[in-house]
Order: structure tokens, then C-alpha cells, then sequence
């Protein structure tokens, strides 16, 4: 079957992309019973501790004034989940998400699909339809010689990347399960690495390491030559241990990052065994859009006007 051109409809008028053996969609139901029981092995969602862990955010929430928020439980639980039903930490991570904007301006604005057509339309970030062996989302970014910064500016790069997580971030299973990232830096070029600012380094691993409400399991870099290593030493200073432990090198050994993505939830070209091809981006991006409202309402969440944020 060649690449997908456009977007199919399901039963409930949910969109996806249908790649003939597999499809691309968000996972908005309910996770699967074997998840849910993870969920109480693994982040405490067991009666008593989940409703009076929502009942408590939902209180300490109110007495934010300057957060624009909704209160349901859904949303309560897509901050809960990945702090182990913590009140207070949920709350930490939450208010450190809504201040990025208020401390990174522009890179974390907009984020909304059709303001990032053109990241899409280059082809460099995918999301895969098959989940890993763990039930985790598998993102992809192609941040090597297949990215352009004349046509997608890294601001735009990054505020795809969150575009990407925040579809995950809503997904039950995803909040679960969590995700995990290939970055492919195949035939990266050495002006790539004037891109990259130490500031720009801080920016990325603050959103990772404190203000995404998602459980990161892995981050897998591959293709990745002696160049990398110059712009690998810009964000070393940047990453604490628990992150560190998750990072993985393969180069171009398909084995070693099999050893830890199972074969089949992967495409031939990182040593998979899945029959899907991947759909064109323009198409991955037409089906976000189709997401738009959500995005958008997503995109006004946060601290109202008069808020100054604390300084650390």
C-alpha cells in the first residue's frame, strides 16, 4: 500500500490515517483494563487515593486566581497520573507548564496546528500508529540533514515537538503508559549545531525535565556521527540523572535499539518489521487540524493577565 493522502473517518466521526495494516489516531477512550491495573500498581489510582487526590488539586487549583483552568476530573487526571496522584506535585508541574509561556514567550505560543503547517510539511516529525511493547507512544523527530531551518525555524521545531506531546498528554493510555522519542540526526551538518544555543538547551530541558505532564520512558538517538557529539556537549550541563539513565545512543546498530522497542512498532529503515509506510506530513498535520478546537482551547489555558511569576 503507498503512502496515505488523505484522512478517513471511523464510526464516531474520529478521524485517522489509515496505513492499511495499521492507523494513526489519538486514543481519546478509555486505556485497556492490563494499563489500568498498571496505573494502580504503578501511580496509585486505586479507590479513595484517586477521587481525594482530584478532590484536593481541584481545591488547591481554586485558590489560584490568576489560572485560567478547567476543573473536571479528566483534566485533573491528566496531571495526576504522571505525579502519582500527588496533590502538590500535580500542582508543581502544572503551574511550571502554564509558566513556560510567561518565561519562553514566542517558542511556546500558538500552539495550535495550522500555525505549524510548515513543520509539518517538511517531514520531520512523525508520530508512529503502533504503540511499543510497554503501551508507549513512539514520537520520531528527523532533527538531522532532513531539517531546514530556513523553512522551519527551530522556535517552530519545538513548538511542533509540544503540538506532538500535548495530543499524547490527553491520551488515557498515553498518561499511563507515557511515551517514548527517536531522534534521528542522520548526516547532521555542523552549521545545525550554530542552531542550538545554550539558552535554547535550558528552554528544551526545563519543558522535559518540569513542566511536561508526561511519563518520558526512553529517548533513543540514532544515526547520530562525531558531529552530534559537539551538540550533544551543549545540553549535557542541562540533564539531571533521571533523565541521563533514559538516554540511549544506537548510531546505526538496529539491534541495540531493538533490545528495547519491539521490531514490530517500528518501520524497516530503524531495523523494524512493520508493514505500514508512514503518511506524507502535510497529511499528519491536516489530521491535528482536524484537532483544531481542541488545540485552541488548550492554547487559552493558562495565567491570566496581572500574574507575575514567581522568580526561583
Amino acid at each position: 500500500m503507498g503512502k496515505a493522502k488523505c484522512i478517513s473517518y471511523d464510526d464516531n466521526q474520529l478521524p485517522y490515517i489509515d496505513l492499511g495494516t495499521a492507523r494513526i489516531r489519538m486514543d481519546k477512550e478509555e486505556a485497556p483494563e492490563w494499563a489500568l491495573k498498571k496505573a494502580q500498581d504503578e501511580l496509585r489510582e486505586v479507590d479513595g487515593i484517586k477521587e481525594q487526590a482530584i478532590k484536593e488539586l481541584r481545591e488547591l487549583l481554586q485558590n489560584e486566581k490568576h489560572l485560567n483552568l478547567p476543573l473536571d476530573d479528566e483534566y485533573m487526571m491528566m496531571f495526576l497520573r504522571p505525579c502519582h496522584y500527588y496533590p502538590e506535585s500535580a500542582l508543581k508541574r502544572l503551574k511550571n507548564f502554564y509558566n513556560m509561556k510567561l518565561k519562553y514567550g514566542q517558542a511556546c505560543e500558538n500552539i495550535v496546528p495550522a500555525k505549524l503547517r510548515n513543520v509539518f510539511e517538511a517531514d520531520i516529525l512523525n508520530l508512529l500508529p503502533n504503540r511499543d511493547q510497554y503501551g508507549r507512544r513512539l514520537l520520531v523527530l528527523e532533527a538531522g540533514k532532513k531539517w531546514k531551518p530556513s523553512t522551519v525555524p527551530l522556535a517552530d521545531l519545538f513548538r511542533g515537538i509540544q503540538l506532538t506531546v500535548l495530543g499524547s498528554m490527553v491520551e488515557p493510555y498515553s498518561q499511563i503508559c507515557g511515551a517514548v522519542v527517536i531522534i534521528d540526526m542522520e548526516g547532521l551538518p555542523l552549521s545545525h549545531i550554530t542552531q542550538f544555543t545554550p539558552s535554547f538547551a535550558a528552554m528544551l530541558l526545563d519543558y522535559i525535565q518540569d513542566c511536561i505532564c508526561m511519563r518520558l520512558k526512553g529517548v533513543h538517538i540514532v544515526n547520530n556521527s562525531y558531529i552530534f557529539n559537539m551538540l550533544f556537549a551543549i545540553f549535557k550541563p542541562f540533564i539531571r540523572e533521571k533523565l541521563r539513565k533514559r538516554i540511549f545512543f544506537h548510531g546505526k546498530d538496529w539491534k541495540s535499539l531493538t533490545s528495547h522497542i519491539e521490531a514490530s512498532a517500528l518501520p524497516p529503515k530503524y531495523g523494524g518489521t512493520a508493514t505500514w509506510e508512514l503518511p506524507p506530513g502535510k497529511v499528519l498535520g491536516e489530521f491535528f487540524e482536524c484537532y483544531s478546537k481542541d488545540y485552541e482551547q488548550a492554547d487559552s489555558y493558562g495565567f491570566t493577565e496581572g500574574y507575575k511569576m514567581k522568580k526561583k
